[in-house]
């Protein structure tokens, strides 16, 4: 939820399961698409930089939003989730 109560863009990010698909549509009308591999949550104390944003051996997605505990005192949520996905294919714009 945002801060005024509505879904958030990622709001059930929490919900993909490994196998799920992620598509991201470019600007050229065409698609990445990507298969999620690992779904997991971190407390933000021990946000794992290094495997978010370190070199990987594949074409890889990350997606990152708030999760876990909501504390009401400090207005944030304590965790992250974190989605990773892999490349499986390009579809190229029907314009080509």
């Amino acid at each position: 939820m945002t801060w005024d109560g509505a879904p958030a863009v990622f709001h059930r990010l929490g919900i993909m399961r490994r196998g799920d698909r992620v598509t991201v549509t470019r600007e050229d009308g065409g698609a990445a698409i990507f298969t999620v591999t690992r779904v997991d949550q971190f407390s933000k104390s021990r946000f794992p930089s290094r495997g978010v944003y370190g070199a990987i051996d594949h074409a890889g997605l990350r997606l990152i939003t708030c999760g876990g505990t909501y504390d009401a005192v400090r207005r944030r949520y304590l965790d992250n989730v974190i989605v990773f996905a892999k490349l499986e294919a390009v579809r190229e714009s029907r314009g080509r």
